[in-house]
């Protein structure tokens, strides 16, 4: 990159607090000749605690205006993961760093999912750790709409870019490997970003047998 770049990262930090401008500098790589940067764990234990500073499940019911008792059919389920959009114009405003155990982005989804006994009703939640900006979104879906669950994984080329101790900036396109879980309806879908584990695999397997007794 040319100086201009490097003033454009400076200019990125202005205005920031030091713990964005910290996420910032993750980002990027910066580190000293001398010291290393933010570690990858670091940055995770940063993103857990704005995670678990919110009782996301009770926000979620006060949003869509349920109660618990009125979504049982099904145990409500969530999802989770480090968030990265298909659309350019968006995926230019997420960062991304390739560390060594996955893919961490500045931005991260949580979504819950309730089952009343003829509809489902979905709430998501997305922060950016970098800056103030946040998205809330909630649906409400009759069972007979659905046309299916899935799990859909893809293939994202995005750019990464690092700063070495001479303050040399480089950038690299890289492929990145994401999982998604998603309800399909006619013309539109839902997808919710997802670390896929046992408990996804299991209780996305759940929702379908559900959806078909509904539907059946």
């Amino acid at each position: 990159m040319d100086k201009t770049d490097k003033k454009n990262m400076k200019r990125e930090l202005k205005g920031r607090t030091p713990e964005q401008q910290k996420v910032i500098k993750y980002f990027y790589g910066v580190s000293g000749c001398l010291k290393k940067g933010m570690k990858d764990e670091e940055y995770e234990s940063m993103v857990m605690a704005r995670v678990k500073g919110t009782d996301f499940k009770q926000k979620a019911l006060d949003k869509l205006g349920v109660d618990e008792s009125q979504v049982n059919e099904v145990a409500p389920i969530h999802f989770e993961g480090y968030w990265l959009p298909d659309d350019e114009k968006d995926k230019n405003k997420v960062r991304v760093r390739q560390g060594k155990d996955k893919i961490r982005t500045s931005a991260y989804q949580i979504s819950w999912i309730f089952f009343s006994s003829t509809q489902i009703y979905v709430y998501q939640y997305t922060f950016h750790m970098d800056e103030e900006g946040k998205r809330e979104r909630t649906e409400e879906y009759f069972y007979k709409d659905v046309t299916n669950f899935s799990t859909v994984s893809s293939t994202v080329e995005t750019k990464i870019s690092k700063v070495n101790c001479r303050g040399n900036i480089t950038d690299k396109r890289i492929n990145v490997d994401k999982n998604e879980f998603a309800i399909i309806v006619p013309g539109d879908k839902f997808s919710c970003a997802m670390d896929q584990n046992e408990y996804t695999e299991r209780v996305i397997q759940g929702m379908k047998a559900k959806l078909r007794e509904k539907k059946g």
